[in-house]
């Protein structure tokens, strides 16, 4: 429940940041993170490093995988997200947008699948996005990136399908 609670806050945060970049009020920050600068707009938003390589193992570690496919590796029941299907350029405030619209699904559907709801930092999601949309990271993706209790879910939801009456 906590991601419904916070989720509007930051898309908000989201749309106002886009909007402050837009019009060109950026500064750069440094932080404390390895060293790295995160851009920060006058508002006082931190806008996170996307990292695709992370955002690979995120994918499959939170169970994204369980429910979505990337590089013919996951699940069935939501949307493909290989990066040859999603705009370019990248906007990764639409995106979070559209996680939005589909978030009582997708709770409903973690419940189910993961028993329940995933926790994702802001840097995480952020992280995700960054490898939906890279070619190169994706390529990289298989199996051997699920982890086992991941897998399991996975075979136990097959098992599931399988044996459940068909129409």
């Amino acid at each position: 429940m906590k991601i419904l609670k916070h989720k509007g806050a930051a898309i908000g945060a989201a749309v106002i940041a886009a909007t402050m970049l837009s019009v060109g009020t950026t500064v750069v920050a440094d932080t404390d993170t390895a060293g790295q600068s995160e851009p920060l707009v006058a508002t006082g938003l931190l806008l996170p490093q996307m990292d695709s390589e992370n955002g690979r193992a995120l994918f499959a570690s939170k169970g994204c995988v369980v429910c979505h496919s990337v590089n013919g590796v996951g699940g069935v029941d939501a949307p493909m997200l290989d990066a040859e299907f999603m705009d370019q350029p990248m906007d990764p405030f639409a995106f979070a947008a559209n996680m939005w619209r589909g978030a009582e699904t997708m709770v409903a559907m973690q419940r189910e699948e993961l028993g329940d709801v995933i926790e994702m930092s802001g840097q995480e999601l952020a992280d995700i996005i960054a490898f939906v949309h890279d070619p190169a990271q994706q390529a990289k993706f298989s199996e051997a990136d699920i982890p086992e209790d991941i897998q399991e879910l996975m075979e136990h939801a097959e098992e599931e399908e399988e044996d459940a009456p068909h129409d």
